[in-house]
């Protein structure tokens, strides 16, 4: 099953890192970039190496670390491969230029380390008007798996000020939809919500990105991830449906039908099928 929750960490915090695993979230993002101060980046950077390459390659929780822009970042980057290592989040992407230098910085750093070459994926941060605009090429650069939206910084760039249902955020949200889809990566990962406090606004705001087509948020706190699981794992009665849909299906193709109804007398045919399948396979079904 894919993560439907990233949960951010600080990388210059340790007790956190060590519980950071147990949390319950699927994925983890051990931020070296905007959680740690300046003065203690290359410190942070020698702790999180040194944690990541401590941990289970074959752990439930993936590990991902949030590398800095720039050559800091190529530096992030070089430091955490390992086999435990899932993948960098490649802050304040600009293009697909960044990410072709990250990926040979990677492959050195792999072969070096006996780690297979290609092992190490990317998720980069689309956090500028730029970025936005250029999210078709970022999509099909190197290594590139999953997109992931900046808001905060993308706002603050374009003067947007969000209001309760988001709407100014609408055609940004759906470009990196289009842009992932193009290039066959999985849904981009929503934005975080900064209040963990408010529950009812975040299964809300949660509850519209996946009408989006995204599949999973990152969280800035444990709090989030009940709600953001809850909203991104189909319900055994849809998961049901799904099954019975796609039986019913592959039984008309059976007899030489493309296209049959549902128990319902609706039509149904391979597009329509194409969503119950993925819902199947959210939950991890068959």
């Amino acid at each position: 099953m894919s993560a439907r929750s990233w949960l951010y960490v600080p990388g210059d915090r340790p007790a956190m890192l060590d519980k950071a695993l147990s949390r319950g979230a699927d994925a983890v993002i051990v931020d070296l970039e905007d959680a740690v101060p300046m003065a203690a980046k290359s410190a942070a950077r020698d702790r999180v190496a040194r944690w990541v390459a401590g941990q289970d390659p074959d752990g439930d929780c993936a590990i991902w670390v949030r590398v800095n822009p720039g050559a800091p970042g190529l530096a992030d980057a070089r430091a955490v491969v390992a086999p435990a290592l899932r993948g960098v989040c490649r802050a304040k992407c600009e293009g697909p230029d960044d990410l072709l230098t990250l990926h040979g910085v990677l492959t050195e750093r792999e072969q070096e380390a006996g780690v297979e070459v290609g092992h190490t994926r990317v998720s980069p941060l689309l956090e500028s008007a730029a970025a936005i605009l250029d999210a078709p090429a970022i999509a099909r650069a190197p290594r590139v798996v999953q997109l992931q939206i900046g808001e905060a910084d993308l706002c603050a760039e374009l003067g947007i000020e969000p209001g309760d249902d988001e709407t100014e955020l609408l055609a940004i949200r759906t470009r990196l939809v289009l842009a992932s889809a193009a290039a066959g990566l999985d849904p981009p990962v929503g934005p975080v919500c900064t209040d963990y406090r408010d529950q009812v606004s975040l299964r809300r705001s949660t509850e519209r990105l996946r009408r989006l087509g995204y599949r999973s948020r990152a969280c800035i706190h444990p709090d989030q991830l009940d709600v953001v699981h809850d909203v991104f794992t189909p319900s055994a009665a849809s998961v049901e449906r799904a099954r019975r849909l796609v039986a019913r299906f592959e039984a008309g193709l059976a007899a030489g039908q493309a296209v049959g109804t549902d128990e319902d007398g609706r039509m149904i045919d391979e597009a329509v099928v194409r969503n119950a399948r993925r819902i199947l396979a959210a939950a991890g079904a068959t």
